[in-house]
């Protein structure tokens, strides 16, 4: 799997031991250990942790880097992710990049993603809800938003966030991960 190969590579290139990154992204060494080697499948919420401690994306950690000035993302081609556990499925509709990813989520009835850690400063998340009604739970006492199909939403993501689909259908809802301002707010 990819993914467990980028996270590999990814932390010896920037020098951290298993037990370093164990502590920057809350997760387990054992439990590192075992997604590197391939053994374990992480959820969608370890994922997030994982590359927000190596401030990278989840889409960059799945897939290959591309920079070209045209990119098609055919849908058999499409980097999906998903979650054993609750059965959340993420396709990234974009190609994967560290400054911005377009995804289609997709939560089954009456399920959630659990909570995603906090971006780093300065990242944004935009969505869009195009099939269902989704909860949107902000900060550590969370704010509530509920959304009904057609609806969207603008929020800073430097908080916890988690998202419940409330309808008896699945709840499909694209995201817009903005991290080009993460750069420039780390001078100020």
């Amino acid at each position: 799997m990819e993914f467990s190969t980028n996270v590999k590579n990814l932390r010896k290139l920037k020098g951290y031991t298993l037990e370093e990154l164990a502590e920057k992204s809350g997760v387990s060494k054992s439990m590192l250990s075992q997604i590197e080697r391939g053994d374990k499948n992480p959820t969608i919420n370890v994922a997030s942790q994982i590359a927000e401690a190596l401030d990278e994306t989840i889409s960059s950690l799945l897939g290959e880097k591309q920079k070209r000035s045209v990119s098609i993302v055919r849908l058999h081609e499409r980097l999906v992710y998903k979650d054993e556990n609750t059965k959340f499925e993420r396709h990234l509709l974009s190609p994967p990049t560290n400054d911005i990813e377009f995804i289609l989520n997709k939560i089954p009835s009456l399920k959630e993603t659990g909570i995603f850690p906090p971006h780093k400063k300065g990242v944004e998340e935009y969505i869009y809800v195009a099939r269902g009604k989704l909860q949107v739970e902000l900060g550590e006492e969370p704010q509530i938003y509920t959304l009904e199909e057609g609806d969207s939403i603008y929020f800073e993501a430097d908080i916890n966030h988690r998202f419940v689909n409330l309808s008896e259908e699945e709840c499909n809802y694209f995201l817009i991960i903005n991290s080009t301002k993460k750069i420039y707010k780390q001078f100020y």
